[in-house]
């Protein structure tokens, strides 16, 4: 950046990772992303705001925070790389630092590091241990190939006097698959005497061409080197990543440009735009909800039953479900006989032989049949619920319009609930038909001759052995001791229950006869999230092993519902258990009577019969007059009325008016359309052919693992002869130097040459940051022979 911006001082300076965006432009000023719009020219406040930055988060007292600062520098002299500046390990915590300090630092780089398209430079002093360095470490677990890994030398100038870090770089003694590059930063004394940046530059450039260890690499040292080795290797992962991006770049687009298309025609000064949009918006309401009722929505909800499937549920197992909870009930049915016959015979005596009187009969039918209007009713209070929500569900796609979708769900919900009354009034009108004539006369109807003759026993319907149901379910009163509560596979059919391992149903655990058996509801236990459901045997036997009830649990209360429903069809009724209660404390004695005993069957089986004529009646009628009058009557309304209510209920340009949000996506929606179709075109003009550098061969860098077992000899320690006498050890697999510089490693190095004479004068400040830096030309001799 040739900018002095860094914070510098004694201790961890860097206490929040930094990430320094270098951006080429004709200007040079810096951006914070947490200060937007503002530009710093200077310097100086750069550094200023990034210690007020740095304190703001973390205290005045060397913490440290994850939080990363975004600093964007633009400058004709930087080339456009992305550096993350990261904390250096810190081993003992001070000031307010936590006690695991140096894992909180590790986990804060290796968040950085890990990503595959990061370059990591591993920075260690060069007056130091080369095999303890903990970045070549970090480094090592992240990108074990070595394929992003930069080993970066820095104090260079500060090696002890006759020591030099040349084997190091040229990546012999402790290699690196993309080798090592020196660089001398300025020191303390320099800071403080406030050295320009380009001043330091080219003191580094003098450094490693005078130094009789390094000028023969000297082109590939030093900062504007690994500016360039940066660089090259950014342009490799454009190229290598550009077919990828690419693609899905044009994904992007192809998944955008539908919606795109629309917000492309949008125009805000058309008159007929709004008119346009409120047609468009019913008419799409409309065929919604019809879809959502017919199911044929293109949206298929995967998680619950909703619409047309719900009301099919609610007319075929749970409505049939409460008029067959509320049916059987024999103990209490026989006892209001009883009182009828006895009530109608008043003051007279009841004389053995005489008929059974019709009179107990219709009174007992037209008391059942009464009891059918709360069923009835409460399944035209489902299908209403279950209406409103399909319309909630459809109003989603009017978000764009608040104060539309506000209104079509008002009049919409308030029509279906007047539908709802009206409903109510044709289910009320059809029981109180039934009750207004009680026809002994229908064809089904058993008459009393075959009453008094057949048993008062309810048979189970002839279904066969056939399977009416399948599915998961969780005996739950199983104690710990046995197992706890386990999930098995359960099939149902008219004679048994059975349940097995799993679904494939070759295990087979048990199998429960149905005789007997009732089924009722469980309290769900405050720790548990299930809904159960207990099957027991009516003559007090034991259902399962040691148990009276087996109890079976499900995730909701419709599943446990639909089971319920199922095991009708089995002919295992719920329970409905009922405490007597008489006024007078005394025990009713009816049944103890031979005569009346048999008028009450014979009436038993007479409004048995008459009820099921009545139930098949109802069951029938009552989902046909909701669909008539209210689903059939509701779609009518929204396909017809609608647009007509909303159009008197507010002013058009009031219902029409866009939500702030859809307006911001529409925005964001075009401007990450342009933004791709700009990229796509960049692209497309990007040339294929850029030159690369292919990834250097592997290097053996098992040195890295066993540093921590056995270092190997620090390279401070590396003495080597002056040039003044001629060398003196072997020179083997050393080679002439490259004509094209390369960012790998070296695999020899070449002969050291003789002092030449003086050196050239060096550029300008300008200059320094241009081309490579230029090699003193060897003298006009033959080199040295080289020892076999």
């Amino acid at each position: 950046v040739s900018r002095d911006f860094l914070p510098r001082g004694s201790g961890i300076v860097t206490r929040r990772p930094l990430v320094l965006q270098l951006i080429t432009a004709k200007t040079e000023y810096a951006e914070f992303l947490h200060c937007k719009g503002r530009k710093f020219t200077d310097f100086d406040e750069v550094r200023q705001e990034i210690e007020v930055e740095t304190d703001r988060i973390t205290g005045v007292n060397k913490g440290i925070s994850s939080v990363p600062i975004n600093l964007r520098i633009y400058s004709p002299h930087v080339l456009s790389l992305t550096l993350i500046d990261l904390p250096g390990i810190t081993k003992v915590p001070v000031g307010d630092q936590p006690p695991d300090i140096e894992q909180q630092i590790r986990d804060m780089i290796m968040q950085f590091i890990s990503r595959e398209n990061c370059l990591i430079l591993a920075v260690t002093p060069a007056n130091t241990d080369l095999a303890n360095s903990d970045a070549l470490k970090l480094a090592k677990e992240v990108d074990p190939q070595g394929l992003r890994t930069i080993g970066v030398i820095t104090k260079l100038d500060l090696m002890d006097e006759g020591t030099d870090a040349r084997e190091i770089l040229e990546n012999k003694l402790l290699p690196l698959r993309r080798g090592y590059i020196g660089v001398v930063n300025r020191s303390q004394k320099d800071i403080d005497g406030k050295k320009d940046i380009k001043a330091a530059l080219l003191a580094e450039r003098k450094f490693f061409l005078s130094h009789p260890a390094y000028r023969h690499m000297a082109d590939r040292m030093g900062t504007p080197y690994l500016q360039k080795v940066l660089n090259q290797q950014l342009t490799n992962h454009i190229r290598d990543t550009l077919p990828a991006f690419r693609s899905k770049l044009q994904s992007q687009l192809l998944s955008i440009e539908h919606e795109v298309e629309v917000y492309k025609n949008f125009r805000p000064e058309d008159p007929t735009r709004k008119t346009k949009a409120l047609l468009q918006m019913v008419q799409q309401f409309s065929v919604d909800f019809e879809k959502r009722i017919e199911g044929s929505g293109d949206q298929v909800d995967t998680l619950e039953l909703s619409g047309g499937a719900k009301i099919n549920r609610i007319f075929h197992e749970r409505f049939p479900f409460e008029l067959v909870k509320m049916e059987f009930n024999e103990k209490e049915l026989r006892r209001e006989i009883s009182y009828a016959i006895k009530n109608i015979h008043g003051i007279r005596q009841v004389l053995p032989c005489l008929f059974t009187p019709d009179m107990a009969f219709e009174a007992i039918v037209k008391k059942q049949i009464v009891k059918l209007k709360g069923p009835c009713l409460k399944s035209v209070d489902l299908v209403m619920q279950e209406l409103i929500n399909t319309v909630k569900k459809c109003t989603k796609k009017l978000a764009t319009y608040p104060r539309l979708c506000e209104e079509t769900e008002r009049i919409v919900a308030g029509y279906i609930r007047e539908r709802e009354e009206k409903t109510k009034d044709q289910v009320l009108l059809l029981i109180d038909i039934q009750v207004s004539y009680i026809n002994t006369n229908h064809e089904d109807f058993i008459g009393f001759a075959n009453a008094q003759q057949r048993s008062s026993q309810v048979n189970k319907s002839a279904v066969g052995n056939q399977v009416i149901r399948k599915g998961w379910l969780t005996i739950n009163n199983i104690g710990i001791m046995k197992g706890g509560s386990k999930e098995y596979w359960f099939v149902l059919t008219a004679e048994s229950l059975s349940w097995y391992k799993d679904d494939e149903e070759k295990e087979k655990k048990y199998m429960l006869p149905l005789d007997n058996l009732k089924v009722r509801d469980v309290e769900k236990s405050f720790m548990s999230s299930k809904h159960i459901f207990a099957l027991f045997n009516t003559e007090q036997r034991n259902v399962y092993k040691d148990y009276r009830f087996l109890e079976l649990a499900c995730d909701s209360q419709e599943e446990v519902d639909s089971w319920k429903a199922s095991l009708l069809r089995a002919g295992v009724y719920p329970d409905k258990s009922s405490t007597e209660n008489d006024e007078n404390g005394q025990t009713d004695n009816f049944s103890m009577d031979p005569q009346l005993e048999r008028q009450v069957e014979t009436i038993r089986n007479l409004v048995d019969s008459y009820m099921s004529i009545i139930n098949k009646c109802i069951r029938d009628l009552i989902p046909k007059t909701i669909m008539h009058l209210m689903i059939n009557n509701v779609k009518e309304f929204i396909n017809a009325e609608l647009l007509a209510h909303l159009y008197s209920s507010e002013d058009q340009n009031t219902l029409m008016e866009e939500s702030a949000e859809q307006a911001q996506r529409r925005d964001e929606m075009l401007r990450m359309y342009q933004a791709l179709k700009e990229a796509l075109a960049i692209i497309g003009d990007i040339s294929t052919s850029t030159v690369s550098t292919p990834a250097p061969p592997p290097v053996d860098d098992s040195w890295l693992q066993q540093a921590r077992r056995s270092p190997p000899p620090s390279p401070s320690t590396q003495r080597r002869p002056t040039l003044n006498n001629p060398p003196t050890r072997p020179l083997s697999g050393r080679g002439p130097a490259p004509a094209i510089p390369s960012p790998g490693p070296q695999s020899g190095a070449p002969p050291v040459p003789f002092r030449p004479g003086p050196l050239p004068p060096f550029p300008s400040g300008g200059e320094a940051l241009g081309g490579p830096p230029q090699v003193p030309s060897r003298p006009t001799r033959a080199p040295p022979s080289v020892p076999r």
